[in-house]
């Protein structure tokens, strides 16, 4: 089932890069695709997933889930 969050602070490239790599090093997430221009992340997810799993994946990095 894809899923889609917002995410803030994504600027660049480098950023996009950073935040696909948090989503894919998460078990049972796969098929990562960010939009840069929407501040948008999409994902494959396996089975349900806690949301908190993925905004502390995301504030690692240093960007915020929104929304």
């Amino acid at each position: 089932m894809m899923k889609t969050i917002k995410i803030s602070g994504m600027r660049c490239e480098h950023c996009t890069a950073s935040v696909t790599k948090a989503l894919s090093e998460i078990d049972g997430i796969s098929e990562v695709q960010i939009d840069l221009e929407k501040g948008e992340a999409s994902y494959e997810e396996d089975s349900p997933l806690a949301p908190e799993i993925i905004k502390n994946a995301i504030s690692k990095i240093g960007f915020e889930v929104i929304g």
